[in-house]
């Protein structure tokens, strides 16, 4: 078996002009990598050859930095001697790029779902001072239906480097106006890239095609492109709207942040798209955030809550927890409200962000449940296993404990204040026979 470095080679995947990509084991950590080797003298050009160095040592010194799980991650790199190589994290499935063909695009809400966790991972990078600047389908790995995985950070421009980043880098069909005009670039260039893939996903077509760079560039500059709904039928309004405001010219009416960008793709899909079971993870990751019980959580913290958890809606009138079951999971109301029932009589009413059956979690063991729990409205549900969450990340299973802490605290204090009014009420009862 072939060995680079201390990684074991299984098969090749790929290979390019100046590198070829490699399955490959890591028996330190007994998991499979990608490993991308590369060979600088296959390129002619002694210029270009530097620029191209430059660029793996961008993405090389994010070694460790960016770990999100939609970021591909790289875990290590040498680029100096004569091995050249860099590892990352291996992704089974295609680059978006495979569905940009008009015979293979994706559904108007898968659509909707893979482009909102774009936005998740790039506002988290954003965040790590590091903008990507060449967004386009072919850096976007897609794993199963919606999973996806944005790659490539070559180009990137990463904001606490002191070197001089490199310039006129990026994929020309979906260069923001400002990267073509050589300007400062902000986290809205790649906003303006991520509309431009949008508008591919929508309708096999990218928004600006010419006979040369010049034309092209041209375009993109002084050319308002073709509404969607031309080449797709019955691409909704609000969708187009959405495509329409990510790639504006004049940053100014361009989406000013990620998360207006993302929010506008939720409120499309719980709009506009039919009636649906399913709960899409971008519609999970908008309930999570939106809960006090998670508001002290990461987004990375937030993703794996979401990939922990099983969701379910339960209709209104429905016995979710029966008196005397058995069980460990804890549960969270995500949206709707519960009764709490002990024999007959009711307890309490639980809202949105209240959980409820976290003593199994907290005894550690089996628990018998000792209350009825009954949807009284039709209700999300968010359900944990202790099992499953101790294979969590240390940061996640310590954000979910200091929340129950918090929960428990809250709990206390509201019952030491019914107490304190009851005794309240008691002395002046008292008072008042006295006086009588």
């Amino acid at each position: 078996m072939d060995i680079i470095g201390k990684y074991e080679i299984i098969r090749e995947l790929g290979k390019g002009g100046t590198s070829t990509v490699y399955l490959a084991l890591d028996p330190f950590n007994n998991q499979q990598v990608a490993l991308k080797l590369f060979n600088f003298d296959k390129n002619p050009d002694p210029g270009l050859a530097k620029t191209h160095r430059k660029l793996l040592l961008t993405e090389a010194s994010l070694v460790g930095k960016l770990s999100h799980p939609h970021i591909v991650k790289v875990f290590d790199a040498m680029l100096e001697g004569p091995v050249n190589f860099m590892v990352m994290e291996y992704v089974e499935g295609e680059t978006l790029a495979h569905y940009t063909d008009v015979s293979r695009l994706l559904p108007f809400g898968t659509i909707s779902e893979i482009i909102y966790k774009c936005c998740k991972a790039l506002e988290y990078a954003e965040q790590q001072g590091v903008i990507h600047r060449d967004i386009k389908p072919a850096n976007i790995l897609l794993k199963g239906q919606s999973d996806i995985k944005i790659s490539d950070f070559g180009s990137a421009m990463v904001l606490s480097q002191q070197t001089t980043q490199v310039v006129g880098v990026g994929s020309p069909a979906y260069m923001s106006p400002e990267q073509i005009d050589e300007q400062v670039l902000t986290h809205q260039t790649d906003i303006y890239s991520l509309g431009v893939t949008m508008y591919q996903l929508l309708t096999g077509k990218l928004p600006f095609e010419g006979a040369n760079n010049y034309s092209l560039l041209y375009q993109i500059m002084n050319v308002e492109p073709q509404p969607v709904g031309k080449f797709r039928p019955g691409i909704p309004q609000e969708l187009e709207a959405i495509v329409v405001r990510a790639m504006k010219k004049d940053m100014t009416q361009r989406y000013q942040t990620w998360n207006e960008f993302a929010q506008d793709l939720v409120s499309f899909y719980s709009k506009d798209v039919e009636t649906h079971t399913d709960i899409l993870d971008m519609e999970k990751f908008d309930i999570l955030r939106a809960l006090a019980f998670f508001k002290d959580f990461s987004d990375v913290e937030l993703w794996e809550v979401l990939r922990i958890s099983e969701w379910r809606k339960v209709p209104m009138g429905k016995h979710i927890l029966h008196e005397g079951g058995l069980g460990k999971e804890f549960f969270i109301l995500g949206h709707g409200t519960v009764k709490i029932i002990k024999r007959g009589l009711l307890l309490s009413v639980l809202n949105k962000g209240d959980c409820f059956g976290e003593m199994a979690h907290l005894s550690e063991r089996n628990f018998t449940r000792t209350t009825d729990v009954v949807a009284s409205s039709n209700v999300t549900l968010i359900e944990i296993n202790p099992e499953i969450l101790e294979r969590a990340t240390p940061g996640c299973q310590f954000q979910i404990d200091a929340a129950f802490l918090r929960l428990l605290v809250n709990r206390l204090d509201a019952a030491n204040t019914r107490i304190s009014n009851l005794l309240s009420s008691d002395e002046k009862a008292g008072a008042e026979d006295t006086t009588l």
